[in-house]
């Protein structure tokens, strides 16, 4: 079987997205609570820029993959209105089902499923904008997934792809010191789990940088890719028009 990384780890393909689940399974309860404390409150900033950057129109239809706890599917929500729609999707039952907790108790009822981003199961051209906020980097076939993201969009269509990045070089000895000493330490005291945030750690050393996530996206047909770097590179939104 051919072989894919998980963090630093060499894995089977077949393996890597039980063992994502599993990341996934155990930090879900404390996700919320571990981004504002890793990223002190930047997710939030992050997020909403992306959300911006969108500007999804009233009665447009938005697909959010990797929606996990719902702050994407909530502001697109709130921007297309009663006339629109947003389907809420994860791979992972456990992030959904908070996800779904939480925009319920917000008043808000969206169609929300378990979803594979490799294997869509949405008509060509059925969306105005597609979202996946930190979940690329988890995928074992990234192009593939994005391949599905550009044949869900409609003409002129939108895909923001929002995940950690290459970090500018000035900040690389210190991101690299608060990521592999500080964060599995906080995973452990407060979701009781370092090892699955000394993943995340080594899961974007391995995500293709800027330029190499660009190309890739154009590769799969997107005409047009803008990037922009957010706080030093730690982050970046990919915003692929399909042409």
């Amino acid at each position: 079987m051919a072989q894919t990384h998980f963090g630093f780890q060499s894995v089977d393909e077949g393996d890597k997205a039980r063992r994502v689940r599993g990341v996934f399974d155990s930090v879900a309860s404390r996700y919320d609570v571990m981004n504002d404390l890793m990223s002190g409150g930047l997710h939030r900033l992050w997020k909403r820029y992306a959300v911006t950057v969108a500007n999804a129109r009233p009665g447009q239809q938005v697909l959010d993959i990797a929606g996990g706890t719902g702050d994407l599917s909530l502001a697109f929500a709130r921007q297309v209105g009663p006339t629109g729609r947003v389907v809420h999707t994860d791979i992972n039952e456990a992030m959904l089902r908070e996800g779904r907790t939480r925009l319920l108790d917000a008043g808000v009822v969206l169609p929300t499923m378990v979803c594979d981003a490799e294997k869509l199961p949405f008509a060509d051209a059925s969306f105005d904008i597609v979202s996946v906020a930190f979940g690329l980097r988890n995928m074992t076939h990234k192009e593939l997934a994005l391949a599905e993201m550009h044949r869900t969009l409609k003409p002129g269509g939108r895909l923001l792809v929002l995940e950690f990045s290459r970090v500018a070089q000035p900040l690389e000895k210190a991101y690299d010191w608060y990521s592999f000493n500080v964060l599995p330490k906080l995973g452990q005291l407060v979701a009781g789990d370092a090892e699955s945030y000394r993943y995340l750690a080594e899961s974007i050393r391995m995500h293709p940088d800027q330029e190499s996530l660009r190309q890739m996206m154009k590769g799969v047909g997107f005409g047009h890719v803008d990037v922009h770097n957010l706080t030093g590179g730690v982050v970046a939104l990919h915003l692929g028009i399909k042409c």
